[in-house]
């Protein structure tokens, strides 16, 4: 799962993420999936490659907004996650935080 730090605009549909996929990656890897948030970060779209084509998913959140690191020096190329880290995102999770939430350390 490959996360885009930079803000995409949410009227892009599936040719246009693969479009910006093409233009980082140089081709879209099967069986990868590339996630995509809106400058806000109160909504996602999930672009799949499942070996066959692509697939685009959404969601949203009508409250808050979802935890999405923005674009920096440091962080200038697209983040790997792993499949806890991506199921803590789409639900609005601190995935970024996972191992830390993991232990209790003071009672």
């Amino acid at each position: 799962m490959w996360l885009a730090v930079t803000p995409i605009d949410m009227r892009a549909g599936a040719d246009r993420l693969l479009a910006s996929v093409v233009h980082v990656f140089g081709a879209a890897q099967a069986h990868h999936g590339y996630l995509f948030a809106n400058a806000r970060s109160t909504r996602i779209r999930l672009l799949v490659h499942d070996g066959f084509g692509v697939w685009c998913a959404a969601r949203r959140l009508n409250k808050g907004s979802f935890e999405w690191p923005r674009a920096s020096a440091a962080v200038a190329a697209p983040m790997t996650l792993s499949k806890d880290q991506f199921d803590a995102l789409v639900l609005g999770l601190p995935w970024q935080r996972l191992e830390q939430l993991r232990l209790i350390t003071r009672m």
